[in-house]
């Protein structure tokens, strides 16, 4: 897809808080170039009148002056500018920056599994520095040397009308092979930034699971893997390196021809006297700036285009909508007391990818506030899906979820996961400390309520051993811990939280005999006075449930306590039996 300047536009919403800033700064640039403007008008008095005509020493010594003063306006506005305009560049960036983060931060499971969070992370970084390029200099310097070129075209006119015409006409036929040679910088700078992305997106890929690749050998593959990527990314950055550096040549080869042509018949006028020395150094001096401005506007307008390309990038982020649809005056449900109560009725889904295949068929169930129910069945039954619905991951094709009395699609997210905490089979560690990670449910927790979940939790002997207790960093995904030991930071995050309702997923399935005791124990402590639902593989572990729901193929085919669909002889009871026989 090809791109315009006029995908610049998205930033206006960005620009808009910083209006007086704005204006500081187009005040400081007009000043800039007015007074650059001013000097070949101040050379000219100092040429006729201080050194050709002869002048006294006062009036010399008075026309450097001028030309001092003019020099010192043109730095400290200059300076003002260049301060105002980077001050500018980098708060749009980091204002845009945070929006896109924020915004990426929000959307749905979906979202993630059609987008890579390597390319994510590659708009967040590359493209917001040729944002902060663009709004941080290159676009001052443009409209700066717009302005320049405009002023040094009036000037021209009015010195030399008959060179003003001559250079009008060049440079109307420079703009024409500009402009093609410009488009197809555009579509080289959009694809280069693309393949830019691509790379980024393996490398993420690749060190979160280095693990992984190390233990199957993979290393020369996956380098590889990343080497014909930015092979690619450089193939398409040559691309574009080469088109680019055509068209400043090209620029700066009719800018040349401008200047000579100017210089060349002002020469002529001076020796035919019809102009004197100092018309023909003011001539020479706008010509000079009109192509100066010529040269730089070619450099910024490609600039420019690398950072429509970028910002059309980051745009399709920040307008990106998450299929939830969220209600406008959502319903807020009492803050139960004992647990939530939960009803499915009638739920139907299926993923995107699988329309064929309902994950969930008309699931329908009631559960209690205070309850502990077990959800259990063979692989693909769908324990996971049923989770991803509760926490709203995705909404069901028909049915409805009620929480608590209000449907889930009626409640506002926040509040919905506000009555939720999870405990995954895998759970996630923060690159931070003990006490971060345990408090990531509930930020404001004082350091006696962190210390009580942990202890709830098991967690405190372990924590006391660490080099610095509840202030030891865990390093990235928490390596410094085992997995019983990161198991039971997540329960005590959990357990802090202090939500209602209490998801467990698999909590125990990795872990080795006396992990598993101690993990198990905490979830004990956990599950009392709350609403509990429980995934597991393996059945020892669902025995004490109030309740045992069987899935199969989405549907609830059993439900009871153990003793009961043992008694049944059914689904249930052959799983049990296979496992039990087993062991």
């Amino acid at each position: 897809m090809a791109t315009s300047p006029k995908s610049l536009s998205g930033l206006f919403p960005f620009l808009k808080p910083y209006r007086v800033a704005l204006g500081v700064a187009a005040l400081f640039l007009l000043l800039a170039a007015g007074t650059t403007l001013a000097f070949p008008w101040v050379l000219r008095q100092l040429i006729d009148q201080g050194l050709a005509s002869g002048a006294p020493a006062d009036q010399l010594s008075g026309n450097f002056l001028q030309l001092f003063g003019v020099a010192a306006a043109l730095a400290v506005f200059s300076a003002g500018r260049y301060y105002t305009v980077s001050w500018l560049g980098e708060r749009i960036t980091a204002d845009l920056r945070n929006a896109v983060y924020g915004h990426v931060l929000k959307q749905s499971p979906a979202f993630f599994e059609t987008t890579q969070s390597g390319e994510v992370l590659s708009r967040l970084t590359n493209d917001t520095t040729l944002v902060q390029t663009v709004v941080g200099s290159s676009f001052s310097m443009g409209l700066r040397n717009l302005v320049m070129g405009a002023g040094a075209l009036i000037m021209l006119v009015w010195t030399n009308p008959l060179l003003m015409l001559q250079v009008v006409a060049v440079l109307v036929a420079v703009i024409f092979p500009s402009v093609y040679l410009g488009r197809r910088v555009r579509r080289l700078s959009r694809t280069n930034q693309d393949r830019v992305a691509d790379s980024s997106a393996i490398a993420s890929e690749v060190l979160n699971a280095i693990s992984v690749v190390q233990s199957y050998t993979a290393e020369g593959r996956e380098t590889r893997r990343f080497i014909d990527s930015t092979l690619r990314a450089l193939s398409s950055a040559l691309g574009r390196i080469r088109a680019r550096a055509v068209l400043v040549g090209f620029i700066i080869m009719a800018s040349s021809a401008v200047l000579l042509w100017g210089l060349y018949m002002g020469t002529l006028a001076v020796r035919a006297g019809t102009s004197t020395a100092g018309q023909l150094g003011e001539t020479v001096f706008y010509v000079i700036l009109l192509a100066s401005a010529f040269a730089v506007l070619g450099e910024v307008y490609g600039d420019m285009l690398r950072a429509a390309g970028a910002t059309e990038r980051l745009m399709e982020l920040l307008h990106t909508e998450s299929h939830l649809k969220i209600s406008a005056e959502p319903q807020r449900a009492p803050w139960p007391q004992g647990g939530s109560s939960l009803e499915l009725q009638a739920v139907r889904f299926h993923y995107p990818s699988r329309p064929d295949t309902w994950a969930l068929d008309q699931l329908s169930g009631q559960i209690h506030p205070g309850q502990t129910v077990a959800v259990v069945g063979p692989s693909g039954a769908g324990k996971t899906t049923l989770f991803d619905l509760l926490m709203r991951f995705h909404d069901p094709q028909s049915g409805r979820i009620v929480l608590d009395g209000v449907p889930i699609d009626q409640m506002g997210l926040h509040d919905l996961r506000e009555r939720m905490a999870i405990v995954p089979q895998e759970p996630v560690i923060f690159s931070g400390t003990v006490i971060e990670n345990i408090r990531y449910g509930r930020p404001d927790a004082s350091l006696e309520d962190v210390h009580a979940a942990a202890e709830a939790a098991y967690a405190q002997e372990f924590i006391r051993e660490l080099p610095e207790g509840f202030d030891t960093y865990l390093g990235d995904r928490g390596v410094r811990l085992s997995g019983g030991q990161r198991q039971r930071i997540a329960i005590a995050r959990a357990i802090l939280k202090n939500p209602p309702l209490l998801l467990l997923d698999e909590a125990t399935s990795a872990l080795d005999a006396q992990s598993e005791k101690m993990v198990q124990a905490a979830l004990d402590k956990a599950m009392v006075g709350r609403t509990t639902l429980v995934i597991a593989h393996r059945l020892a572990t669902v025995q004490r449930a109030d309740v045992i729901w069987v899935l199969e193929r989405g549907r609830l085919m059993e439900q009871g306590t153990h003793a009961e669909l043992q008694a049944k002889g059914g689904l249930y009871a052959s799983l049990a039996a296979l496992q039990f026989n087993a062991s």
